[in-house]
């Protein structure tokens, strides 16, 4: 298969931000290009399906907290009814 060489303009630090999460996936930009243009002509649409699996800081300490309310829910105060949770809340 032929390939023919193109010119494409990115913003310098999209381009670096992009450079550096498809290093995580082993990809250099070029691949990661030819990866999205036979995926979208695959599926006839613009796929959008890879991205990272990594939760921001503020996401883990939700999730371990959600965690440890789930195990121990005796300390927390749960509710049935939005309307009487909402009502305390604002109390």
């Amino acid at each position: 298969m032929a390939k023919e060489a193109t010119i494409l303009t990115f913003d310098d630090d999209i381009k670096a931000k992009a450079q550096e999460l498809f290093a995580d996936f082993g990809f250099d930009l070029s691949t990661a290009v030819n990866i999205f243009l036979r995926q979208s002509v695959h599926e006839d649409c613009i796929p959008f399906n890879i991205r990272r699996e990594a939760p921001n800081a503020d996401t883990i300490a939700a999730i371990k907290e959600a965690e440890k309310m789930v195990k121990y829910t005796e300390k927390y105060k749960s509710y049935t009814d939005a309307d009487e949770m909402m009502k305390e809340l604002l109390s």
